[in-house]
């Protein structure tokens, strides 16, 4: 039996380092934190935003006791993540939740590290804004989460030929 779990964990890894690479580039090369607002093209900006909740806003973390509490609730997440992921057979499930986990672990090293998760893409049309201010990690959690859910719509496992029974 292959096992793509080297596949999985290099993915992971590799989201991590891209997502705290480019958050090091904005904050500490780019200054955007001081700047706020960096207009790139008509439909794209980069503009700082301080996270202190999860998904939407959801979830604010008002003290720093709930600021934990994230840190912890995401950190079991990525717990349950990597076991699935370990336990997975199917390579592009592996490599989708390798996109997941090393983007919830992106996030969980910013609001360990910050107290909030750094966000800084902006992607508008005009005045319309469809997505919030998001950063590479929510990007990759995205995109795995999609991968997933396209899969298990889309995708039929062939199933195992029956065993043939003699009827009695």
């Amino acid at each position: 039996m292959s096992t793509h779990r080297p596949l999985g964990i290099a993915t992971a890894f590799a989201v991590l380092l891209i997502d705290q690479l480019s958050k090091w580039l904005i904050v500490d090369r780019i200054a955007l934190p001081d700047r706020m607002l960096i207009q790139i093209t008509s439909i794209f900006d980069l503009r700082w935003v301080e996270n202190y909740g999860v998904s939407m806003g959801f979830l604010i973390a008002g003290s720093t006791q709930e600021r934990w509490m994230l840190v912890g609730v995401t950190g079991l997440i990525a717990v349950a993540v990597a076991t699935w992921m370990w336990r997975e057979k199917a390579r592009i499930d592996v490599v989708a939740l390798g996109f997941v986990l090393g983007g919830a672990l992106g996030n969980i090293a910013d609001r360990t590290r910050l107290g909030y998760v750094a966000d800084f893409l902006d992607l508008h049309f005009g005045t319309w804004h469809p997505f919030l201010v998001f950063n590479v990690a929510d990007a990759a959690i995205t995109i795995g989460v999609l991968l997933l859910v396209l899969r298990a719509l889309f995708v039929r496992e062939g199933k195992a030929p029956a065993e043939n029974v003699d009827a009695i």
